[in-house]
C-alpha cells in the first residue's frame, strides 16, 4: 500500500505553473460578487489561486487575470493586500 500522502496541486492563474496548494493563495468571489482573499482555502464561492510572490501578483494585476477568472471587478486594494502578505512572508523567512 502506498503510504505517502498525495499533495494537492493547483495552478497559478498568473503564471500557469502547477504548485502545491500550500504555496498558493486563494482569491474567492462569493455569490454576492464580493471578492476577497481566502487564507484558509475553504470559503465557498468561485476561487482562483495565485503564487505568493511579487512578480505573480503584479503580472495578474497587469493582465487583469483575476478579474477574468472570477468574472468580477477587482478592487486595487486587493492587490495591495496581497503584496503586503508577500512582504510579511519574506520577512518571516529571513
Amino acid at each position: 500500500m502506498n503510504s505517502r500522502k498525495k499533495i494537492p496541486m493547483r495552478k497559478c492563474v498568473a503564471t500557469g505553473e502547477m504548485k502545491p496548494k500550500k504555496e498558493l493563495i486563494r482569491i474567492v468571489r462569493s455569490k454576492e460578487g464580493e471578492v476577497s482573499i481566502d487564507p484558509t482555502g475553504k470559503k465557498s464561492g468561485r476561487g482562483a489561486y495565485l503564487s505568493l510572490d511579487r512578480e505573480s501578483i503584479l503580472l495578474a494585476k497587469k493582465k487583469n487575470t483575476l478579474a477574468n477568472h472570477l468574472s468580477a471587478e477587482i478592487d486595487p486594494s486587493l492587490y495591495e493586500q496581497l503584496l503586503e502578505m508577500v512582504e510579511k512572508e519574506n520577512h518571516s523567512t529571513k
